[in-house]
């Protein structure tokens, strides 16, 4: 169980939103707690400026809802992983045929740096670094096929996948998974839209299958703040 520490350093808001997101995935803090922005502005050792700065972005991505009474906790179901993979599935189906019409001006450079992050963060294996660098090689997708609209929509939801995917990454064959990254980029270049598009459902599936069954694994919630 991990245990909730409060920062040694006063922490800029994304920092303590990480926490806080990572704290609802992981189920520690269960749904229907009440945050209150006085107890957790003192447990972390900030203002309530970037306490409720943090609670406002939860809310926009689902995590948290207000009601009569305060903030609280709406947490991740598994109905919510569904749609939520449903989603990206659509998302990047298409930036994945965007990439295609752009095949012969695309730059790869970016997509195989994230391959190389991953593959360092892969041994020793850093769950967390190896999270991003993942979501950087998906990413690239999108920035290669030039919709920026797409881009927008996608970045919006980036940060959830980055918890939960930093979660599943534990305790994983994290090489294995960055030779995954290598076929479905290999498989996209080759300029074959229906293979690309299989490949990447399938990719998808499977991460969202090992999220599924992770979560519901999730830990007793700790005691409110």
């Amino acid at each position: 169980m991990t245990i909730i520490n409060p920062l040694r350093n006063p922490p800029l808001g994304d920092q303590l939103l990480v926490q806080l997101r990572s704290l609802i995935v992981r189920g520690e803090l269960g749904v229907g707690t009440h945050l209150v922005e006085g107890r957790i502005a003192e447990r972390f050792g900030v203002s309530r400026g970037p306490v409720r700065d943090a609670l406002r972005q939860l809310e926009i991505e689902g995590l948290v809802e207000t009601r009569k009474r305060g903030v609280f906790v709406r947490g991740l179901s598994d109905k919510d992983l569904l749609e939520l993979y449903s989603l990206r599935g659509a998302l990047e189906s298409l930036a994945i045929r965007e990439t295609i019409v752009r095949l012969e001006t695309a730059d790869w450079g970016p997509i195989d740096e994230a391959l190389d992050e991953m593959r360092f963060a892969a041994d020793p294996a850093d769950p967390a670094k190896f999270a991003a660098a993942d979501l950087d090689f998906h990413s690239g997708f999108y920035t290669l096929g030039g919709n920026r609209w797409l881009t927008a929509t996608w970045a919006l939801h980036r940060p959830l996948f980055a918890a939960v995917m930093e979660i599943t990454n534990t305790g994983r064959d994290l090489a294995g998974v960055a030779d995954d990254h290598v076929g479905l980029r290999d498989v996209v270049r080759s300029g074959d839209v229906d293979a690309a598009l299989a490949a990447l459902t399938a990719h998808l599936d499977g991460s969202c299958s090992r999220i599924r069954t992770t979560l519901s694994e999730r830990p007793r919630p700790l005691p409110a703040f």
